[in-house]
């Protein structure tokens, strides 16, 4: 269970992962020793499940990211496991997730342009991944980056 002194650490390393840890433990009133102990704690558990810094995909050359729902040919083993592996070794994609409704994934895409878009979803993605459909959405601009987890209040 979370007391409210792990949910400080936590809202400040979601935004701040690489803080020292006597500027963590000043923030939320803890001497280091236990400070350290705790995130050691949270990282054991999985709560913490590792560090990164966040990157601006324009400077990086990927000016085109798009939300791509897709909609498998069948739901066997073998063409979800084909997806499965074509996804999780295609660069391109972000993230990936499952969903409910009439669509089965939905992936975060990151491309140079809309050629390399094109190149993934016509020459990859619907050539090798037993794909039926595909719906995208180009981002235009971002309103609410990442800015982590919602964490409860606690009052203990």
């Amino acid at each position: 269970m979370l007391d409210r002194t792990d949910l400080k650490i936590l809202t400040v390393l979601q935004r701040e992962g690489r803080i020292s840890n006597s500027e963590l433990a000043e923030r939320v009133a803890l001497t280091p020793a236990p400070c350290l102990r705790r995130v050691q704690r949270l990282e054991q558990a999985g709560v913490i499940e590792g560090y990164g810094a966040r990157l601006d995909p324009r400077r990086l050359g990927l000016g085109l990211r798009a939300f791509v729902r897709v909609q498998l040919e069948t739901h066997d083993a073998d063409h979800v496991q084909r997806f499965a592996e074509l996804v999780g070794s295609a660069e391109e994609v972000v993230a990936c997730w499952s969903l409910t409704g009439e669509m089965d994934y939905l992936l975060q895409v990151a491309v140079t342009n809309l050629d390399h878009y094109n190149d993934f979803i016509m020459g990859r993605l619907l050539r090798e991944g037993g794909v039926r459909d595909v719906n995208s959405s180009f981002v235009l601009g971002t309103i609410k980056p990442d800015q982590g987890l919602p964490l409860p209040a606690r009052s203990d």
